[in-house]
């Protein structure tokens, strides 16, 4: 006796489910073909780069050469350290920044709350290299504003960027004070989540403001400054232009914008 093999396309309804699989394949092949055009493809070039010798007009494999030339150069390992001091700061201070604005931001009214998040996040949307030459402007040595305020308390004028010990501070400072625009308004949206009655139930416990902004309000925002701290982790290990506009890489002295 042969029994009949069934298949999930033979059963009642499985033409109808396979078609649904075939719709939803189709639904995402733009998405796929966007994220293998623009980001898988350069990825894997970047990666087969590293391997070679590049020219223009040509190229040559090389190995592990590439590598081999990074690790060695002693400039390697100061870049390295600097980068890595550079980032836990700013990330420390943008994200205390960010939280603190969200926090004072939270009782105001949606319209004031509109127009100061707003206000925040305009830089995030201003080209890198416009508020690095606003900067650069600002930490002049000479007719800078930082330094006129310096003078104003009877204080000496600084050479910010021109001194390997003002210098990383005074980018940190930069960083700090026009990011976090995007993270204050994540944080407002995390902070608008939480139940009102929880803080009310935390004073009527006797709890202070701190306890209930230390017990409350961030064990239930924890998932956002996770995600803030890695998102913010990989982009400010990323930093390059503001860097090199208002250093030039290791000059003891940034050339003004204008010059040759």
């Amino acid at each position: 006796m042969i029994k009949a093999r069934i298949t999930p396309a033979s059963r009642p309804g499985g033409q109808w489910r396979r078609a649904q699989t075939i719709t939803a394949y189709l639904f995402i092949l733009p998405n796929f073909i966007f994220f293998f055009t623009f980001f898988l493809i350069p990825v894997a070039g970047a990666v087969a780069l590293a391997f070679m010798e590049y020219l223009p007009g040509s190229q040559r494999f090389v190995g592990l050469d590439n590598f081999r030339a990074v690790f060695a150069d002693p400039l390697f390992g100061v870049a390295l350290r600097n980068t890595a001091v550079y980032t836990f700061f700013v990330v420390l201070f943008w994200l205390g920044k960010a939280l603190l604005i969200a926090y004072l931001l939270d009782p105001l009214s949606k319209f004031t709350q509109t127009f100061f998040k707003s206000a925040f996040y305009l830089p995030s949307v201003t080209s890198g290299v416009i508020i690095s030459l606003v900067w650069l402007w600002i930490f002049n040595p000479t007719f800078g504003l930082l330094n006129a305020l310096l003078n104003l308390l009877g204080l000496d004028s600084v050479a910010w960027l021109g001194n390997t010990s003002t210098a990383l501070p005074a980018l940190i400072f930069m960083h700090v004070v026009m990011g976090g625009g995007s993270s204050i308004v994540l944080l407002s949206a995390a902070l608008a989540r939480i139940p009102r009655e929880l803080y009310e139930t935390a004073l009527l416990d006797g709890a202070s403001r701190l306890g209930v902004f230390r017990n409350v309000i961030v064990p239930l925002i924890q998932p956002t400054l996770l995600y803030l701290v890695v998102t913010g982790t990989i982009n400010t290990f990323q930093v390059f232009e503001s860097v090199y506009i208002m250093t030039q890489g290791a000059r003891s002295s940034p050339p003004p914008p204008w010059s040759t």
